[in-house]
């Protein structure tokens, strides 16, 4: 199959691909959509960050705290830059989890149009993963408002027939994934987004499977908060990104509290310092997000339309094999329309955690269970799946060990 990518030379940026698995194979590395490996170039950022430039951001008028701060606040820009937003809009936090919880948090906490109080509604749906879940349902719990959610059709995609008894004029916040982390799934966003819009709410996107994928635009989406994870986009840990629209941010109150994002206090009373200062209390993450914006640096000069269709390839690919192999079931869409490179599947009468094991002798890392979305699982009647999920490091031949292991693992299974 031919691919836009030359994915050899992809590989040679990649340390971790020299390693030898179980039986000396080499890494099939299909769980991406957990965790990306890290270029060269990412490690590189963080080591040069702690080796020439350690100081506390924001803290100190010597020499190599302002080089510090420099490199954090270039960071930043590479962030707003990728996300075609203002830098002031962009947030760095410990993880996407963090950004939804500090937004459930904030939103208890400020007065006015984005406040969440008693009979307040807020929606989601059953594709999300429990990072975009357990912020709102607690928040709902905590305040009295009523948490509702979108149902999901066979095929994945969301039941919108009843949009507008689901978005009323109580609704405040819509929390959506942009695509399902279990399905690869994509929902249909525009009506969703346009109803919430039409009374009033804030939409809150989940952009964890989509960012560091294929292009997205917030301008085009139309939506209000984005959060996606520095580790998928091939940065460190620790690292995530909260983006919200400007005028929004400046109305919030903060979730953290401590050093740098105060403009005064004193010891009965505090004012908060300008967005995005007022949401990054403490000392941050500060080579984590040097190395964040090395790694969407690499992802930029690769090209997220090409990195997108590359995986579009090796996903259509992957479900034509998997479909032709009797006894294996692929959950969610068939086909490779309004999907992204995820691929949930079941073997007949095998836990995925033994399909898991088998496959891993044959060097191929993939997902298994409830991938962290149990309302999704048990809708789906199911205990788990194997999860394959594809970037820009992975090629035809990567899929082709992962058939090869699928029907090993299944024949295994059957001569018991």
């Amino acid at each position: 199959m031919p691919t836009i990518l030359d994915v050899a030379s992809i590989k040679r940026d990649f340390p971790i691909f020299d390693e030898k698995m179980r039986g000396g194979r080499r890494l099939v590395f299909l769980d991406s959509g957990a965790t990306s490996q890290k270029p060269i170039a990412v490690l590189d950022a963080e080591r040069d960050f702690y080796s020439r430039r350690n100081a506390a951001v924001h803290r100190g008028s010597y020499f190599l705290a302002e080089e510090a701060s420099a490199a954090f606040e270039g960071a930043r820009q590479i962030v707003a830059n990728f996300l075609e937003v203002r830098s002031d809009e962009v947030i760095f936090t410990k993880s996407a989890t963090e950004s939804l919880n500090a937004l459930a948090v904030s939103f208890e906490r400020t007065k006015g149009v984005l406040n969440i109080g008693p009979g307040d509604e807020i929606v989601v749906s059953e594709l999300e993963h429990h990072a975009n879940l357990l912020p709102w349902q607690q928040l709902a719990k905590r305040t009295g408002a009523v948490l509702k959610w979108f149902g999901m059709n066979p095929d994945g995609s969301l039941d919108l027939s009843s949009i507008g008894s689901i978005i009323t004029p109580r609704c405040k916040v819509v929390a959506i994934t942009h695509q399902s982390n279990v399905l690869g799934s994509v929902p249909d966003l525009a009506p969703i987004i346009a109803a919430a819009h039409a009374v009033g709410a804030v939409v809150v996107l989940d952009g964890c499977q989509s960012v560091p994928h294929q292009p997205v635009s917030v301008e085009d989406l139309d939506v209000d908060f984005l959060v996606f994870s520095g580790h998928k986009a091939l940065g460190p840990t620790g690292i995530g990104i909260l983006w919200g629209r400007y005028e929004l941010l400046e109305q919030m109150e903060p979730f953290l509290y401590g050093g740098s994002m105060i403009e005064t206090v004193t010891m009965t009373d505090s004012t908060w310092a300008a967005v995005p200062k007022r949401f990054e209390a403490g000392v941050p993450n500060m080579a984590q997000a040097v190395g964040l914006a090395a790694g969407l640096t690499y992802l930029k000069g690769v090209g997220l339309a090409n990195i997108h269709q590359h995986e579009m390839e090796l996903t259509k690919k992957t479900l034509d094999g998997l479909l032709s192999i009797d006894g294996v079931k692929v959950i969610g869409p068939q086909d490779t329309k309004n999907r992204g490179g995820v691929i949930s599947f079941t073997i007949d009468q095998l836990h995925p955690h033994d399909v898991g094991q088998v496959l891993d002798q044959y060097g191929v890392a993939v997902r298994t269970g409830h991938h962290c979305a149990w309302p999704l699982i048990r809708k789906l009647g199911l205990m788990g799946t194997t999860r394959a999920s594809f970037y820009l490091y992975n090629d035809d031949s990567d899929v082709d060990v992962l058939l090869e292991s699928v029907v090993a693992a299944r024949d295994y299974f059957r001569k018991r």
